[in-house]
């Protein structure tokens, strides 16, 4: 199998995004969840890989290495050019670990500069100016300086990747974006020549982004949100190739959601409102050593098997703060990540085929639970949030991985309806 692009994405729902931003572009895409190894199989014919690791927050040495390993196999496959995607709100510390990764693929690759840019239109994330928005908002001023993990503090990204890598960071201006591919191409080389090795660029539109896309399909590494994996997708020869995939099996449906963003919690409501049986699980409780999980399918098995249902972790920023409070940080995130993926399990072997998974490091737990390795991506529900196709022991199982800012807000109704009909399951 000879791939023609090879992406690395630093958390599970990054890599949905991703490999749907191929799918839409027309390439056969596989998602691959996890450093893969010498006997990880890839679906036939696939035109891009996309690698879901776990190292957004992970150590910068541990981020690095697992990098390095993938880059690897991917390269082994086929794949000439590295993708590095990350969230397209980026990362605002200065232990964030963008700049070392970056750096180490290029060492690898013997590349001397590449091309960033965060930017996800669909998802009101833009570049101006070198300055990241969220929808109208500076970064810095919008509720995502709130993240539990990673405060966005800081707009600039310059400033932010500076604080990142000691090597020289520069920028490409939306005139030069607006000036075509040839003009990209340009101060990717001046920048080359001028010892600049991170260049980022502005983007307001999908537009902008297919520009870059085809400018950069030489690079040997290039990073960004999945605004520009899709204008490297589509700047691939093969684009519009692919075909369309099943559709999600019928079977009963649930929900599992451990994001706590604001989006998750609208989606959340959502649902409730629509009637459908929801149930939060107590983090606390659980970490006092209450059979939680036993509790939930004692509810689960009570309810009517022709509604989708909703069990949660999620809570607002004040509820969470208590319990970080309580427990620690990394000790609340730990309950709930085995909270979940426990369930998860639980739940395929009573007949779950249809999963709908809502955060981040909630869907790396339960695919990891789970023991689903790689995926064929399908269509998706909303921008970013495709539907994929997968195996288990008990059988296929139809995944959506949602990051936790994604999707409109029935989401969590609309993409549970059934595939034949559009009347609700």
């Amino acid at each position: 199998m000879t791939l023609r692009i090879g992406c690395i994405a630093d958390d599970f729902t990054g890599g949905t995004d991703a490999a749907a931003a191929f799918r839409r572009a027309g390439l056969r895409t596989a998602l691959v969840f996890g450093v893969p190894g010498s006997d990880t199989a890839l679906p036939a014919g696939c035109d891009a890989a996309v690698v879901a690791l776990k190292s957004r927050s992970a150590p910068v040495r541990e981020a690095v290495a697992d990098s390095l390993a993938t880059q690897r196999w991917l390269r082994t496959r086929g794949a000439a050019q590295i993708y590095l995607k990350y969230c397209s709100t980026f990362d605002s510390t200065p232990e964030g670990n963008i700049g070392p990764v970056t750096d180490a693929l290029l060492d690898a690759a013997g590349a001397r500069t590449t091309l960033a840019c965060p930017a996800s239109p669909p998802n009101g994330r833009t570049v101006y100016k070198g300055h990241l928005f969220v929808h109208d908002e500076p970064l810095s001023e919008s509720p995502l300086r709130h993240h539990p993990l990673n405060p966005m503090t800081d707009s600039s990204l310059p400033r932010l990747l500076s604080a990142q890598t000691r090597h020289r960071v520069g920028r490409i201006d939306l005139a030069t974006v607006r000036g075509g591919a040839d003009g990209v191409r340009d101060a990717l080389r001046a920048g080359e020549r001028d010892g600049v090795r991170h260049l980022i660029a502005d983007a307001l539109t999908d537009d902008d982004l297919a520009v870059l896309g085809e400018a950069a399909r030489g690079l040997p590494v290039v990073t960004g949100a999945a605004g520009l994996a899709e204008g490297l997708g589509r700047a691939c020869p093969l684009a519009g190739a692919a075909g369309p995939e099943d559709l999600p099996p019928r079977g009963r449906a649930a929900v599992l959601a451990g994001s706590c963003s604001a989006r998750t919690l609208e989606q959340i409501a959502r649902f409730y409102a629509a009637g459908l049986p929801s149930l939060h699980v107590d983090v606390l409780a659980a970490a006092a050593g209450r059979d939680v999980i036993g509790d939930a399918l004692a509810w689960y098995d009570v309810q009517d098997p022709g509604v989708p249902v909703l069990v949660y972790a999620s809570a607002s920023p004040e509820e969470l703060a208590a319990v970080q409070r309580q427990l620690g940080v990394a000790e609340a995130a730990a309950h709930v990540e085995e909270l979940l993926g426990g369930l998860a399990v639980r739940l395929v072997e009573r007949g779950v085929r249809r999963l709908l998974v809502a955060g981040g490091e909630t869907s790396g737990a339960v695919t990891t639970a789970l023991g689903v390795r790689a995926v064929l991506v399908g269509d998706e529900a909303d921008p970013g949030v495709p539907w994929t196709h997968a195996s288990t022991p008990a059988g296929g199982l139809a995944l959506m991985l949602k990051s936790g800012n994604f999707g409109a807000p029935d989401l969590f109704v609309r993409a549970l309806r059934t595939t034949e009909a559009e009347e609700p399951v």
